[in-house]
């Protein structure tokens, strides 16, 4: 009875009957069914790296319109950057912190003409729709949860944008590294949002559920390629972005995390601003996010810990993967700030082995999102 119940708990993405046609493995995370990999994880993060483009079903993420009068200064009192400054057609990253400046979620908010679209992981979608939802009887803020209703579709790669254009045509706007558009495609309305979540350029397409399966097939047919959370996951860390549960939690600092993009110091009072406005103006966090390299391919996991070379424990891995860019393991991990400076060497102990490593900028790899304009 209890596994019985297990399975109807999995959700599923509109996508699915696609994927597992298309030969993908399929696995659960965050209480949704993904594929995994449909067949050859390096194949797949090739699609990205070397001059293609990858296709990503992203539904699993939580989407979320707040709408209403009083949509800006609610929004304004529970996430840590400024929404007045927002502009139509563009996004932002912000993170909801609690009253210790830990962080409840790592967000993105899109503005359009109808309100702000908020956009978040899986696993912290249900606690940033229950915190938004608290604040409808206060006043003229409409909360609407999307996720179950659309699908989102991630293109990335290199070639992304020209793929963008060879399938949407005239209706696609020159569009910035934050910007955004709606779109008419096949009698369907598309968002579209310029977006990485690899280090390589790329396109975030959100769709009514019932059409998605139609987008997937008209990507697929202009070339892009299908790949699983598997090789995400890869071209993830070698982007240097945190995830929730992995990378960060509620015990997180706001800050700690390598979210200071999400955090405005001028915008005035929200939940959690004083803990991190004092430890900005007290010069800097204990521990921060960090790359970790090794200069060979080596087995270890995450919770490894690192210390620095007289010993001390000065931080612990969280994430690791072996680097088909670079030729050796990566990881990410925090390390205490008097270590943080780029060129460290550190040890990494796990069980009875002892790697050396060396304390390295993120992200590893710098794609050529980096040089999409501003």
């Amino acid at each position: 009875m209890t596994e019985a119940l297990e399975q109807i708990a999995i959700r599923k993405s509109p996508l699915e009957e696609m994927h597992i046609q298309a030969g993908a493995s399929m696995q659960q995370c965050d209480g949704w069914s993904v594929p995994a990999s449909y067949g050859d994880i390096l194949f797949e993060y090739a699609a990205v790296r070397e001059g293609s483009v990858g296709l990503i079903d992203l539904s699993p993420r939580g989407r979320i319109q707040v709408s209403g009068s009083e949509a800006i200064p609610f929004l304004n009192g529970l996430i840590t950057n400024d929404m007045k400054t927002l502009e139509e057609n563009h996004w932002m990253p912000a993170a909801f912190p609690n009253v210790q400046g830990r962080l409840i979620a790592s967000i993105r908010v899109v503005r359009s003409k109808d309100g702000f679209l908020i956009d978040t992981e899986a696993a912290t979608h249900e606690r940033v729709l229950k915190t938004v939802e608290h604040f409808t009887l206060a006043g003229d803020f409409r909360v609407t949860d999307l996720t179950n209703e659309t699908a989102l579709v991630s293109l990335q790669g290199r070639q992304a944008a020209k793929m963008v254009q060879s399938v949407f045509g005239k209706a696609v706007p020159e569009m910035p590294r934050t910007g955004a558009a709606e779109l008419k495609w096949r009698e369907s309305e598309i968002t579209l949002i310029r977006a990485s979540h690899t280090a390589e350029d790329g396109f975030d397409l959100i769709v009514n559920s019932d059409q998605a399966e139609q987008l997937w097939k008209a990507l697929v047919n202009a070339g892009a390629r299908p790949l699983g959370f598997d090789a995400l996951e890869l071209l993830r860390i070698e982007a240097g972005l945190p995830r929730y549960t992995v990378d960060m939690d509620e015990a997180t600092v706001v800050t700690e995390a390598n979210l200071d993009d999400a955090v405005s110091y001028t915008k005035g009072c929200y939940l959690g601003q004083e803990i991190i406005a004092r430890i900005k103006y007290r010069g800097h966090v204990a521990k921060k996010l960090t790359g970790i390299m090794f200069d060979q391919a080596v087995r270890l996991e995450n919770d490894a810990k690192i210390r620095a070379a007289d010993d001390k424990d000065i931080g612990r891995i969280t994430s690791v993967t072996y680097s088909p860019q670079l030729g050796r393991t990566i990881a990410l991990g925090y390390v205490k700030y008097d270590y943080l400076s780029s060129g460290t060497t550190v040890k990494v102990v796990w069980g009875a082995e002892e790697f050396v490593a060396e304390v390295t900028e993120l992200p590893f790899v710098r794609g050529s999102w980096y040089t999409v304009s501003h």
